[in-house]
């Protein structure tokens, strides 16, 4: 078997599409961008059309890079920009109102009113996740309540309602098909990570109708195939993820204590916990990393909220004269991203009450061997960064190849997982607790300044 497997990998600001072969490698590519949309402060907005037009482009040109043709794709995976929330209509698939997307803070006062009313604790001892904007709840509690007819045409069952991934799912099938998976539903702030559904009380309390939301089916399952007018021939989508927890599962972290880091824009931190979802006293997340036939694998997340910006804002619009020069401050920025990433780690090890196996590595900033060095001193762990730094992408195909019967089981795509480079602690312990105390001293310093 060839193994040829799509991954559709639908990011914030752009649609990208990856052609990989049985061993991980990459066949061909291709990526569009999209326009961002800020209509007031504090809102961000996208264009469902938009994001579905860039991401069928992209895998068009993908395709066609690649010399292959859609009948020798064995399936389609699919990993998106989780939370950014899409509403449109039942029959013809157009979006009623511009998609809202993860970063945007509109509905800031409704959360503070959920608060107030006492639902923080009901609604994470049964999502894992915080009252906040970020989720998709109060955005499409929004939609209903602001676009005119939207919660009156939702009631009639005329609408459907769905994180990004439901959304090209829905188009690339045709429209038969309305469907997520665990991982993206986890993000909604609607679903109830114990029971695996969608929380009748907290569809009451937000006042959302149930026949507008998304099946949820496994992460690596049979979600449908697309069709034939998109690619040529039909492809069966066979794995679903949210992009961090793709990338966790792009890293082979199959089992409880592996983690990773994405040093992207900002950090994101996911360790697996296993079968269990553990709740987080120290502010992370708790979710879902994946569902693989009847098995759900659960995560904590953590997240730093600048890394890779702080270095791209120190290389375009940095000068410094005397006695600092940008090496000073581009060391210290570099040491702030690796102290910080060892606070979500400590607290992830306090939570899951183990350490962190190893810590593996990816997003742009990960080819700086500084900084990968600088993490492993802090953190007193090896630092794994990938042969494949499309991590995210593979995770969406791995996932597809195991359900599509390209892998016949988690060892096989862990067989062709390879290790580019290891970095090891060059500091002992005590050094290592010396330079912690610092950063925390100063952290509580600039706070007590503040």
């Amino acid at each position: 078997m060839k193994g040829y497997r799509m991954a559709l990998d639908q990011g914030t600001t752009s649609s990208r599409c990856i052609i990989f072969d049985y061993d991980g490698n990459v066949v061909a590519s291709a990526s569009r961008e999209f326009a961002q949309h800020f209509p007031a402060p504090g809102w961000v907005e996208h264009d469902a059309l938009d994001i579905l037009s860039s991401q069928l482009t992209a895998a068009r040109e993908a395709l066609e890079r690649s010399g292959l043709s859609a009948t020798d794709i064995a399936a389609i995976g699919i990993t998106n920009q989780r939370e950014t929330t899409i509403l449109w209509d039942k029959h013809s698939g157009m979006p009623i109102c511009p998609a809202i997307v993860w970063q945007c803070r509109r509905t800031a006062p409704l959360c503070d009113q959920l608060r107030a009313d006492g639902c923080e604790e009901m609604i994470r001892s049964r999502t894992g996740l915080p009252i906040d904007p970020y989720f998709s709840a109060t955005k499409l509690v929004w939609m209903l309540d602001n676009i005119p007819g939207a919660r009156e045409r939702a009631e009639r069952g005329e609408l459907l309602f769905g994180t990004v991934d439901s959304f090209l799912i829905y188009h690339l099938t045709g429209g038969r098909v309305h469907a997520t998976d665990p991982s993206n539903a986890a993000r909604t702030l609607l679903y109830n990570i114990h029971t695996l559904t969608f929380d009748a009380e907290l569809l009451r309390l937000f006042r959302i109708p149930s026949c507008i939301l998304p099946k949820v089916l496994p992460s690596a399952g049979h979600f449908g195939e697309t069709d034939a007018s998109v690619f040529g021939a039909p492809i069966p989508i066979t794995g679903v993820a949210g992009d961090q927890q793709a990338a966790l599962f792009g890293q082979c972290c199959f089992e409880a204590g592996m983690a990773k880091n994405t040093y992207g824009t900002g950090g994101f931190l996911l360790m697996n916990t296993g079968s269990t979802p553990v709740r987080s006293a120290h502010g992370l997340l708790t979710t879902v990393g994946w569902q693989i036939g009847n098995e759900v694998s659960y995560v904590l997340e953590g997240s730093v909220f600048v890394c890779g910006a702080a270095l791209q804002w120190l290389r375009d619009g940095l000068g410094i004269t005397r006695g600092t020069t940008r090496a000073h401050i581009v060391r210290a920025t570099l040491e702030a991203m690796a102290f910080q990433t060892v606070d979500v780690l400590d607290a992830m090890r306090e939570d899951a009450g183990t350490p962190p196996k190893a810590l593996r590595v990816d997003g742009g900033a990960s080819a700086n061997a500084l900084l990968l060095s600088l993490q492993s001193d802090l953190s007193g762990l090896l630092i794994h960064r990938p042969a494949c730094i499309e991590t995210t992408a593979l995770g969406a195909a791995n996932l597809a190849g195991l359900a599509a019967g390209v892998y016949s089981d988690l060892s096989e795509i862990a067989a062709h997982s390879r290790i580019a480079a290891t970095f090891s602690p060059a500091i002992d312990e005590t050094e290592r607790q010396e330079r912690l105390a610092k950063w925390h001293k100063a952290v509580e310093a600039t706070r007590t300044f503040v």
